[in-house]
């Protein structure tokens, strides 16, 4: 199982939305690097939906649930991808980029290092220490 970090505004569609849906076509990403993440993504792969924007916040949990195939919202020759996910659990407390930038451990994850990317990787103790995070009081 891999694991994965994407990247939505609230405000746009965001984790009560997802709730809300029992799942989503994760698609509109434009970044050929993102692309490649998704391209790379199976089913039972787990991802952190991060607010981006105004919480900048990791907020829940989710899961892959249908590997790549073509975004329907491209345009005719564009080679965009989309996945299919379903939300998994909301985190017990958003775990803020302030706290993952404080956290040395967490100084080489994509996130923080590609800070601009909407769908990055995200390794296997990043991961672990994400949802430890999210268990402890602010």
């Amino acid at each position: 199982m891999a694991y994965w970090l994407m990247k939505s505004e609230p405000a746009a569609y965001g984790w009560a939305d997802l709730v809300r849906d029992g799942g989503t076509e994760w698609d509109g990403v434009r970044n050929n690097a993102a692309t490649l993440h998704l391209k790379a993504m199976q089913p039972g792969d787990r991802a952190f939906l991060y607010h981006s924007m105004s919480d900048k916040a990791v907020v829940g949990v989710m899961e892959i649930v249908r590997a790549a195939r073509p975004d329907a919202k491209a345009k005719e020759g564009e080679r965009w991808v989309s996945v299919a996910v379903i939300p998994l659990e909301t985190l017990p407390r958003p775990v803020t980029l302030t706290e993952i930038k404080a956290e040395p451990r967490l100084k080489d994850m994509e996130l923080i290092r590609q800070s601009r990317l909407s769908v990055a990787p995200v390794r296997a103790e990043e991961w672990r220490l994400i949802l430890e995070m999210a268990d402890r009081p602010a």
